[in-house]
């Protein structure tokens, strides 16, 4: 009879998997809570831990399964009769299929105001030598590690997975690897408590090569974020705010490395909005962005910011993309569409175009749902790449709003400027600096992104915008060092100035807005983008 041993503190789908465990003829050890609950859910082969080693759990629980009689049946190579014969002599039984997850140790190190007392009582000791004993042995024994496998594991067993054929022990040895990942960053994680977040551990999923990098000399590929969340250093999982690896991609080419770093940047743009919104962006920067009513109305106004620089660029909307915009876009030279979903008639008139990339996204939250339902939990980080190191920061997750706003001027923004203001703030936020944003009615009419003086940066949001920039407002990423930017943009009729203040010539600023009748308000944060 095949032996399983099951000893889990996440018992999402056990009781479902002993089920079909025990109709296969295994017989069960567990303990504690395991076998509690496996009780009462009516599995009959069943023993308790204490019943094989014939002694009981002691020490509120942190010794019971650290035994011979456990670790024997185990370890014990079956192909060598010395190990059988010592088994049989010490009257230790094989165990051949290990199910084990443990303490829950990040998810108690990120509660506010945890003890250390609770975190050492919730570093596993018995469940970390089990999955390290069945993962050694993976040649005889299986182990688990994750509820979302059991099915395949069941699935598997049922065709002799615990066979010698090659194909079985390839799969153990799958399932092994995944045991000293999982017990290796469990350790990590503990280290790292312990060592005062001195050092920074990162771990990806390779998820495949790229046909290149940012240019056809370079190799490419681009991988996923894996493993254990670790609250204790500031850092959640990425995949908490929905990200392109995620996206299920429908159609078209393989993604290039340029098209996920833009869709990336398309993606952290649009979770500003809640209301109806598109954009365009090419090489990292909005080319135009608008909200509306419907989002027909707001695509066709991003799209007509900048139409040509627009060429080759990414689209993505923050609803999903309908028959009317599906039409437009097949008129023009588009590299990858982003959206919650595709309706099918829309879907129908993409896939015309063979190597058009289309991302579903599924449901998007904007920012500011995210940041409510992750209140109380540690700040995202966000992490640069230099040579021989890593740079680490939090992720720009603040919300400006109109209580944030310092009126520094005689003149006061309208309701609809304001509006227009922090539209404008949002997208200037995810502009590469220095960056000036000229908007009007939610809709972008000019923006200068990536220069090196603020001023060209001005000349060129002006240029774009041309007439459309005359009863506009403008945002600034990083303050107006002098008063030669804002005259240029008052001398074509823009209304009203957003941008975060804190220059040494600041008064004299104000004064020069106040000669021309300009409103101005000051956010007390900055936005650059590098």
């Amino acid at each position: 009879m095949k032996r399983a041993l099951i000893s889990v503190y996440n018992k999402e789908g056990i009781v479902e998997f002993a089920k079909v465990l025990e109709s296969l003829g295994w017989e069960i050890i567990s303990t504690g809570g395991t076998y509690q609950l496996l009780k009462k859910e009516g599995i009959k082969n069943l023993k308790k831990v204490e019943e094989i080693t014939n002694f009981p759990e002691i020490m509120d629980g942190r010794v019971k399964t650290l035994h011979p009689k456990i670790h024997g049946g185990i370890l014990a190579d079956r192909s060598k009769k010395e190990h059988l014969k010592e088994a049989q002599e010490n009257q230790i039984g094989m165990i051949d299929l290990v199910v084990c997850n443990l303490y829950p140790f990040s998810e108690t190190i990120s509660k506010p105001n945890v003890t250390e007392e609770e975190a050492i009582e919730n570093i596993d000791i018995g469940g970390p030598s089990m999955l390290r004993a069945a993962a050694k042995n993976y040649q005889q024994v299986m182990v688990v590690v994750e509820p979302d496998d059991y099915r395949e594991v069941l699935s598997q067993l049922e065709q002799g997975a615990m066979s010698s054929e090659q194909g079985a022990v390839e799969l153990r040895r799958k399932f092994a690897q995944k045991a000293f990942e999982h017990t290796s960053r469990y350790d990590e994680t503990i280290s790292n408590y312990f060592s005062a977040n001195k050092n920074l551990d990162l771990h990806f999923k390779k998820i495949s090569d790229l046909r290149y990098g940012e240019n056809p000399h370079q190799r490419g590929a681009w991988y996923r974020e894996s493993g254990i969340p670790r609250f204790f250093s500031g850092q959640v999982n990425n995949n908490e705010l929905g990200g392109v690896v995620q996206a299920e991609i429908l159609h078209g080419k393989e993604l290039s490395f340029n098209n996920i770093l833009d869709a990336d940047s398309a993606l952290d743009l649009i979770r500003e909005f809640n209301e109806p919104a598109a954009a365009v962006i090419k090489h990292n920067n909005p080319c135009g962005c608008a909200v509306a009513d419907n989002i027909n109305d707001a695509f066709f106004q991003a799209y007509q910011t900048d139409a040509l620089s627009a060429f080759g660029g990414i689209i993505v909307l923050n609803r999903p993309c309908t028959r009317e915009i599906a039409k437009e876009i097949n008129n023009v030279f588009t590299e990858v569409v982003l959206a919650p979903n595709f309706i099918k008639e829309a879907l129908a008139i993409l896939k015309q175009k063979k190597s058009l990339r289309l991302l579903k996204l599924g449901e998007l939250e904007d920012l500011k749902t995210t940041l409510r339902l992750r209140s109380g939990q540690a700040r995202l980080k966000d992490y640069k790449k230099i040579i021989g190191g890593i740079l680490e920061q939090d992720f720009d997750d603040k919300v400006i709003t109109k209580d944030d706003l310092q009126f520094v001027t005689v003149a006061k923004p309208m309701d609809s400027q304001l509006k227009d203001l922090l539209f404008a703030w949002k997208v200037v936020k995810h502009t590469k600096s220095n960056a000036i944003v000229i908007a009007k009615d939610g809709v972008t009419v000019g923006i200068g992104a990536g220069q090196m003086s603020r001023v060209e940066a001005v000349d060129i949001a002006i240029k774009k915008g041309d007439k459309r920039v005359k009863g506009a407002v403008v945002a600034s990423d990083g303050f107006l060092p002098f008063r030669d930017s804002l005259d240029k943009l008052a001398q074509v009729g823009v209304k009203s100035i957003i941008q975060p203040g804190g220059s040494i010539k600041d008064e004299e600023i104000i004064k020069a807005a106040n000669e021309y009748s300009l409103s101005m308000v000051f956010t007390g944060t900055r936005a650059f983008k590098h």
